[in-house]
């Protein structure tokens, strides 16, 4: 071949490359992170005035450390619950206890008849159907009723204002709502303490469920 047929063959090949098309390259997006159970269980912010936090509030291995230096009998059942819902799929949680009177800091869910105390729990599941077997099944004894089964005081669905998988039951003393949201199962117990107060905590743990 002549230089020049050459020189041409490679003009020819060089506007072939040119003119093809190419996909343009786009990035995999990365997924939106979960929050945290730490950030999503009640904080300071949103309780009452007067009402501080309990030592252990945290991350549930901490909870349950300091927990089992007070009342270990407790934290052993709390502790048995925990590995239970790990054992179906959790893979992170959190506690969090606010109270008037640190005596309350010791009991079940912060719940005694005379103090004022909130507390808050959060797992965080791999995927929503997980999270749905997890409150099917109770968190910490606290299962939704059977269909056709509901008692005075207890609310199931819609009606709470926290989704369809949801229940919130009122007792004199004791409000209490569970409820799962997207990979969480969320509860909520509030002592001696207003409706309203009890409204504002549920929605503002479960504004930060995503």
């Amino acid at each position: 071949m002549t230089r020049f047929g050459t020189w041409l063959a490679l003009v020819v090949l060089l506007t072939a490359c040119q003119n093809e098309t190419h996909p343009a390259f786009s990035p995999a997006l990365t997924p939106t992170p979960h929050a945290a159970p730490t950030a999503a269980v009640l904080q300071s912010g949103d309780v009452p005035a007067g009402l501080t936090a309990c030592a252990g509030s945290g991350p549930m291995d901490v909870y349950l450390s300091v927990l089992e230096s007070s009342e270990p009998a407790l934290a052993g059942r709390i502790t048995d619950q925990w590995l239970g819902l790990l054992k179906i799929g959790a893979s992170a949680g959190a506690m969090s206890v606010f109270a008037a009177d640190s005596s309350a800091c010791k009991a079940e869910l912060g719940t005694t008849t005379t103090t004022k105390a909130m507390a808050s729990f959060v797992a965080r599941f791999a995927d929503e159907s997980q999270a749905d077997r997890a409150w099917e099944s109770g968190i910490f004894g606290f299962a939704p009723p059977p269909p056709g089964q509901l008692t005075p005081g207890l609310t199931l669905g819609t009606s709470t204002g926290l989704g369809v998988r949801s229940f919130t039951y009122e007792r004199p003393s004791v409000r209490l709502a569970c409820w799962r949201h997207s990979v969480y199962v969320a509860l909520v117990v509030v002592s001696n303490l207003e409706l309203n107060t009890f409204k504002a905590a549920t929605a503002a743990v479960d504004a930060r469920l995503d």
